[in-house]
């Protein structure tokens, strides 16, 4: 299906078809993450075997990864060769969903019996894989956010010497735009001290560490630094619902209005709740995504919601652009 279609209301759907589609999910994370689907791209047809050799798997459990491809039309398979089947293209695009499903919530999903339970829902009562979700999302983000941000950038009404990034992960962000606009430093700010380790890492890989540092922070209730006064542009990406519920979020942005005091612009992008779509029509994503929150307790917010806090924390709406895939994502642009 494609994610600009809907599902018909009624359509047949089996028990068969559910069962296989969930093992499919795993499949196409596991297939992405081994190199099978970047070797498959572009191919007519393959040796199973071979391919399983030249990517060091075992032979026999890739033929139950690649039966359980086939079972939803992600390849097709002939004797021993496999070939991209009719949906193959599509889930390429979009493996980075399947795998932050698949593989950075697979400990939420598992517990989801425990995690249910009002007596469980206590200090830290669920798990992700924080390093399979940052994998995931690097992708995610190339395809739906980064051309979004690229053209809020390019608008950019002033030039800039110091970027900040909220939830900086990677770092990758602040590595673009350092390698972009030269003479230009970045800050890095990750609550997680596995993501500042890997941000230092990264931009020392790419020769940055004269220009690019990463400090581990909260974003959500940031303490004062010096260093926050020299920040001109301000960067926050598939995060921002982390600020909610509505009284959070306008303590956390009345907040960075105050630590960053000179801070020009703003671009805040993120997922936001879906509104208006049936059950049986949401968008690929969208389900994964609010359902996981809705399990941890976490508050998503729509895009309405967003519009009366910026309202009321005074920060300026200059601009937005929406983004097709997840749906209901958006970069604001504020000031």
């Amino acid at each position: 299906m494609s994610i600009t279609e809907v599902a018909i209301p009624g359509a047949k759907l089996t028990s068969a078809d559910i069962y296989n589609s969930a093992v499919a999910s795993w499949a196409i994370a596991a297939a992405w993450e081994v190199g099978a689907l970047d070797e498959l791209n572009g191919a007519s047809s393959l040796d199973a075997e071979e391919l399983a050799e030249k990517l060091g798997l075992d032979p026999v459990a890739s033929r139950g990864m690649f039966q359980a491809l086939a079972s939803v039309g992600v390849v097709t398979r002939d004797g021993g060769t496999v070939s991209p089947g009719p949906i193959f293209d599509e889930v390429n695009t979009y493996r980075s969903y399947f795998h932050w499903l698949s593989r950075g919530c697979s400990g939420l999903y598992t517990e989801m019996p425990s995690v249910l339970r009002k007596e469980n829902r206590v200090g830290s009562f669920y798990h992700r894989d924080g390093a399979a979700i940052g994998y995931a999302c690097r992708e995610l983000s190339s395809f739906s956010f980064d051309p979004a941000f690229w053209a809020a950038m390019d608008r950019l009404p002033f030039d800039f010497k110091v970027a900040a990034d909220l939830g900086c992960g990677s770092g990758e962000r602040l590595i673009q735009i350092a390698n972009r606009y030269p003479g230009t430093r970045g800050l890095g700010l990750d609550i997680g001290l596995p993501a500042v380790e890997m941000t230092t890492r990264e931009v020392a890989r790419a020769g940055l560490s004269d220009r690019i540092t990463a400090l581990q922070a909260d974003a959500r209730d940031l303490a004062p630094h010096s260093v926050f006064a020299e920040v001109e542009l301000l960067t926050c990406f598939m995060m921002g619902h982390d600020f909610w519920p509505r009284e959070n979020a306008v303590k956390s942005m009345r907040t960075l209005r105050e630590r960053f005091p000179n801070v020009r612009r703003f671009l805040l992008g993120d997922t936001t709740r879906t509104v208006g779509y049936p059950d049986r029509g949401i968008p690929l994503f969208n389900l994964g995504f609010e359902s996981a929150h809705d399990l941890m307790g976490q508050y998503m917010p729509t895009l309405d919601e967003w519009y009366g806090v910026f309202e009321e924390t005074g920060w300026k709406l200059a601009g937005e652009q929406r983004i097709e895939s997840p749906a209901a994502s958006v970069v604001f642009e504020l000031e």
